[in-house]
């Protein structure tokens, strides 16, 4: 693992090759029984895509595993120094290798975090709707679950601002999912300034989820929180990984980035005492080889989950008037207001499963305010999307019709 990895230009097949993922342990696939009842919905859930991780994470896995033995892992110095160029090339974020934590997961890290920063009773404050582990997140560790509901318009999700400030004096601790899952938003520089001080106002910490980071569309821009300021990066713990950007999230590999030095220990003390401080090696090989080598497979992923993108949301917006879908300015996620469909929570998902054969999460799961929502993963061959598009829409003809 000491050789770097040579960039090479290769030529994905993102729009014809579909992958068949069942039999491979696939939550996303082996899991549609137990999760829809039925093994022959079209998966289009669980955030991870239905592309071949790039060939330069393959080859090094390859190597590696051609090598008989796989003991316990250290974290090599190549793995820090992946991270810390891919940082300063992709978001401009000039970190010191010190500053890096590396960690067995994001939520893994969300949870461990929580525990050891606050104690039972203190107020966690999130943005809802939000990813369910942010949303359980308190309820987890048995502190006060603090929510701060987003607000929907015509142009896209928006802060409270009175409602998170009144939230943020009972807080201990503020979730920022950043890019957005699910709703999509890529929060502007002043909006992240103003939770930023807000929270220094509070004396909040701040723990930052930017592991959609990567998957931006242009023109926007992903902001790093902790960047802004000294004062702010001092109060920020972000967690970051490779999983959603390079489709390798079973590997179970992520990082910190924590440059405050006090803070920084305090994780690491926290991660000795749950003694999750081993490596994984296939993971450590994945993310050095997709750092250092895959930003050029990247940019041709960008295209064609914007591409995909198009197609959803034009195609509903022609016909099937009655779901509205907002562009994503980020993730490879939709989120489907089918509130004008009139049906409750536990209806509407029946009705995706059984009438249009399709497996989504369902919106109430990211908390109260995605009640009559759907979250629909489009990073998957074309054809596919095709496919699901044709069945909803004559699920929705035959609704309509009754």
């Amino acid at each position: 693992m000491t050789d770097r990895i040579e960039t090479t230009i290769e030529t994905p097949d993102f729009d014809t090759t579909s992958i068949d993922r069942s039999g491979t342990a696939s939550v996303k696939y082996d899991v549609r029984t137990a999760v829809f009842g039925s093994p022959d919905v079209m998966p289009l859930w669980v955030a991870d895509m239905d592309f071949a991780a790039p060939e330069c994470v393959q080859s090094a896995l390859r190597k590696r595993a051609a090598h008989p033995i796989y003991g316990y892992t250290m974290y090599p110095p190549e793995f820090f120094t992946a991270i810390t160029g891919w940082l300063a090339r992709r978001h401009d974020w000039h970190v010191g290798q010190e500053s890096i934590v590396a960690l067995p997961g994001v939520v893994p890290a969300m949870n461990l975090i929580a525990a050891a920063f606050t104690e039972p009773g203190d107020g966690i404050l999130v943005q809802t709707p939000v990813y369910p582990p942010i949303h359980q997140l308190a309820g987890n560790q048995h502190r006060l679950a603090l929510e701060s509901p987003l607000i929907w318009t015509e142009q896209g999700y928006a802060v409270d601002w009175a409602d998170f400030e009144s939230k943020l004096g009972q807080a201990r601790i503020f979730v920022l999912c950043a890019p957005h899952n699910p709703v999509g938003r890529v929060w502007r520089r002043d909006e992240l300034q103003r939770m930023a001080d807000l929270c220094v106002q509070h004396d909040v910490l701040m723990i930052v989820d930017e592991i959609h980071a990567d998957l931006v569309y242009s023109p926007h821009r992903h902001i790093p929180m902790a960047r802004l300021s000294p004062e702010i990066g001092a109060r920020c713990i972000t967690l970051h990984a490779p999983s959603k950007t390079f489709n390798v999230a079973g590997l179970n590999t992520s990082f910190a980035v924590v440059e405050n030095a006090d803070l920084r220990q305090r994780l690491k003390d926290a991660l000795n005492r749950s003694g999750l401080t081993s490596g994984n090696v296939f993971g450590i090989t994945a993310l050095t080889a997709a750092y250092e080598a895959g930003e050029p497979w990247l940019e041709q992923l960008l295209k064609q989950l914007q591409a995909n993108i198009v197609y959803v949301v034009d195609y509903i917006e022609q016909h099937i008037p009655s779901i509205c879908v907002q562009r994503p300015e980020s993730t490879f996620l939709l989120w489907l207001d089918c509130r004008a469909l009139g049906l409750d929570d536990a209806m509407l998902n029946r009705f995706f499963i059984d009438e249009a054969e399709l497996g989504l999460n369902t919106g109430i799961s990211f908390g109260a305010p995605g009640s009559g929502f759907m979250r629909l993963n489009i990073a998957c061959p074309l054809s596919q999307l095709e496919t699901a598009m044709t069945k909803l829409q004559v699920a929705i003809e035959r609704l309509d019709a009754r």
